[in-house]
């Protein structure tokens, strides 16, 4: 398998291969700086723009890692979900130039996938009790977990809005999945696509305008990698949706937060088998 980090650039509508890798890479983050994050055998690498290569960033004892990580608002914080130490996915925090991890999640399994812009809070995909898979929040030191939405069959893929308003998140009812935006705590629950896709990881802009997100074939049960899917975007506000690309991928290709900080550029990953 040849994994293909990319970016499309909104403004020019086009698609630039930043690097071509023989094996499975997943889930581009984008530092400030112009540098992706993104991982692979259970590690992360970090990949300068201006020099592409996959750099080994270094995560201590935590090498079972899964496709759910990211940096904090500013930048210093890298946010990483293993399960070495508790046999489930964990989150976990470090500084981004190195050093100790702190355990976040008390309870497991737990999935990062967002920060709050103020770099206060956690979202996240969780199990606890007796439920399924849902959505969760906690301040950055663990505490204070909250339900922000667990009411649906399987929801997942949480995500900020940049000004802090919304948290957006796909969720399944009956066996359709679309994509719904949830206030922080919880209240005002709002279906934003209706379509036949199988929609998952939605990712607002950092300038409050698109949404961008993985749409998978009708009937797709879960979200798999090595489809044929789309990505689109959509506006934040609601609102018609529009396809960008075309690629094989889904599972790996914009699993976590991907925009560039300007708004004019996302990464993803797509596959050639």
């Amino acid at each position: 398998m040849i994994s293909e980090l990319c970016v499309y650039d909104l403004v020019l509508d086009r698609t630039t291969v930043v690097l071509a890798h023989d094996g499975q890479i997943e889930a581009p983050n984008w530092q400030q700086g112009g540098v992706l994050v993104v991982n692979g055998g259970g590690r992360l690498f970090a990949v300068p723009l201006d020099a592409p290569a996959l750099m080994p960033v270094d995560t201590g004892w935590a090498t079972a890692l899964n496709n759910d990580h990211g940096l904090s608002p500013d930048g210093r914080v890298l946010a990483l979900s293993d399960k070495v130490q508790t046999g489930k996915s964990c989150i976990y925090t470090m500084p981004w130039g190195g050093g100790a991890l702190t355990r976040v999640t008390a309870q497991v399994p737990s999935w990062f996938h967002g920060w709050s812009p103020d770099g206060g809070r956690l979202v996240y995909a969780a199990v606890r009790g007796d439920g399924g898979v849902g959505i969760w929040s906690c301040a950055v030191d663990g505490r204070d977990e909250r339900a922000v939405a667990t009411d649906f069959d399987h929801a997942d893929g949480p995500d900020y809005s940049a000004d802090g308003q919304w948290i957006w998140f796909n969720g399944e009812r009956a066996g359709r999945v679309a994509l719904w935006r949830v206030r922080p705590d919880g209240t005002d629950q709002q279906q934003m696509t209706d379509d036949d896709a199988v929609n998952w990881f939605p990712h607002p802009s950092p300038d409050g305008v698109h949404v961008v997100y993985l749409a998978y074939p009708k009937g797709t049960t879960g979200h798999p990698g090595g489809l044929d899917v789309t990505l689109r975007l959509m506006p934040q506000g609601g609102g018609d949706s529009r396809t960008v690309l075309a690629l094989h991928g889904g599972q790996g290709s914009i699993n976590v937060p991907n925009w560039s900080p300007d708004s004019r550029r996302f990464a993803f990953v797509r596959y050639c088998p």
